[in-house]
């Protein structure tokens, strides 16, 4: 072996110790915390998506321990989420849960795809005013979704109970929040879930539990392909689907892992992060689970826990396996109170605070104000964090544009000997500035057969540049007077020479 080869060996092993075994027993008891939280969670969404529970609890188990291998972002939970759920509920609906297998597979295969060619590089184009908007919507949406369980108006619900579970999340809170000050040893959100379930189990206490929300499965999931035709037409049904739950699930796992990357200040391959929750999702699909991708509530769950490493991801769904076939009679009695106690947790805590405060506002652009509240406000109402991201995206864009087209300049002088004029131009020529650029040159006043356009302080973006310098052109023709454009760098000059006469300068 060369000495090469030898030199290698330790950090490779330093690296798996990086991101595997930093601290065991923390990433265990991180990931035993988040299998909890996965239960009611995993349910719901499956009584969403108009399935058995147990579809939501296969897609969890299989993803969070797929993920913790082939993903990209150590200590990021991925697992059935409500976004993912709500794509499917018209396809479930009109054909069936075989074809909810059928294009959660197509989804992750399109999500291979989209991570071989890169797709990861676009959260660079995500500002970060969209990102704290994302955030902070996500924190209301979980917050929003505790409040049946904390005020017991389901349709099922007995209001006589609620001056208990009242009761009961609030000492979950006080232990979540009030343990750390006494020891960190073991993770308080376990420790108030294990504490207010047994108390309700002592006591023979009448409070909602994880069991009401539905049947916990009895038998291991089986590799299986959907009972389906495997024709153009079922394609056609289910290709619409498949892809926008592979740009839901990215976008949502890409903007979690940017959060995580924020949090722990360590980076993460994006990438490999949509190459793997595709592989995930492939798996899923032939394991009769639904389509999942990142949880930002668990992933915040997991890392205020402790956990930092692929250990902590791949125990919630090891943990995860084991409480629903295991220990099933058991989870079932768990006071929905316990768990609600801890998203309450997590939605304060995944909440930017900073990002409302009076100082921070005052000093901030009202656009990006804008941009924050657009984004907060479009997820909060359409549930959709695809469409709140879109809406950030866009009116930022819009923002950029319009700042940047307005600082267009054009200075003008004439030469000594009254020959010609001189035109300098600078800032950024697109689109969006094509219209002051026309309509900044003095036509009618210049009194000179020839004038020059200097260009070496702009830049031309687009073809729409080319057609307003053509169309200034034109203007200093229709009066007789003869335009030279100078100063065009390799780019601009190549872009106008083989657009010129192809595109309209009107």
């Amino acid at each position: 072996m060369s000495s090469q080869t030898l030199s290698a060996v330790p950090s490779r092993a330093a690296r798996l110790r990086a991101e595997w075994f930093t601290n065991p027993k923390v990433e265990l008891l991180s990931g035993l915390v988040v299998a909890l939280a996965l239960i009611p969670e995993a349910i719901s969404f499956s009584i969403i998506a108009g399935v058995d529970p147990k579809v939501g609890l296969y897609a969890s188990f299989s993803i969070a321990i797929i993920i913790s291998i082939a993903g990209g972002r150590s200590g990021m939970i991925s697992a059935a989420t409500g976004a993912m759920a709500l794509v499917l509920v018209p396809l479930v609906k009109d054909y069936g849960i075989e074809y909810l297998f059928a294009a959660t597979i197509l989804a992750g295969a399109i999500q291979i795809g989209f991570g071989y060619l890169g797709v990861g590089s676009l959260m660079r184009f995500v500002p970060r005013t969209v990102m704290v908007g994302f955030v902070n919507a996500l924190a209301i949406l979980i917050f929003l979704a505790q409040v049946p369980h904390i005020l017991l108006n389901g349709d099922d619900a007995d209001s006589s109970q609620m001056p208990l579970n009242l009761a009961f999340v609030a000492a979950g809170l006080v232990i979540i929040y009030g343990l750390p000050r006494v020891t960190r040893a073991v993770p308080s959100p376990l420790v108030a879930i294990v504490v207010l379930a047994g108390g309700a189990m002592f006591f023979d206490l009448e409070l909602p539990t994880v069991g009401d929300m539905g049947e916990l499965p009895s038998a291991l999931p089986f590799v299986a392909l959907p009972e389906l035709p495997f024709t153009l037409g079922t394609l056609q049904i289910i290709l619409p689907y498949a892809f926008t739950l592979a740009m839901v699930g990215l976008l949502e796992s890409l903007l979690t892992a940017q959060l995580l990357d924020d949090l722990t200040d360590t980076p993460s391959d994006k990438n490999l992060e949509s190459r793997g929750q595709g592989i995930a999702n492939v798996a899923t699909g032939f394991l009769g689970g639904m389509a999942g991708c990142a949880m930002i509530g668990q992933s915040v769950i997991n890392y205020r826990s402790g956990g930092r490493t692929r250990l902590s991801t791949l125990a919630s769904g090891v943990f995860l396996l084991i409480l629903v076939m295991g220990l099933g009679d058991l989870v079932a009695r768990i006071p929905m109170a316990a768990l609600v106690a801890v998203m309450v947790m997590v939605s304060v805590g995944t909440f930017n605070w900073r990002s409302v405060r009076r100082g921070t506002l005052k000093h901030t652009p009202i656009s990006e104000s804008l941009i924050m509240a657009v984004t907060v406000v479009t997820v909060v109402l359409t549930h959709n964090l695809a469409y709140g991201v879109g809406a950030g995206v866009v009116l930022s864009a819009v923002f950029f544009a319009r700042h940047v087209s307005g600082v267009v300049k054009v200075t003008s002088v004439v030469d000594p000997d009254g020959v010609e004029r001189l035109y300098a131009v600078t800032g950024e020529l697109f689109f969006a500035s094509t219209n002051d650029l026309v309509h900044a040159f003095d036509y009618d006043a210049v009194k000179v057969p020839m004038v020059e356009i200097d260009l070496s302080g702009a830049r031309v973006w687009d073809t729409s540049a080319v057609a307003a310098l053509d169309a200034v052109v034109a203007k200093f023709a229709d009066r007789g007077i003869e335009a030279h454009l100078v100063g065009l760098n390799r780019h601009a000059e190549d872009l106008h020479s083989r657009n010129t006469g192809n595109v309209s300068a009107h």
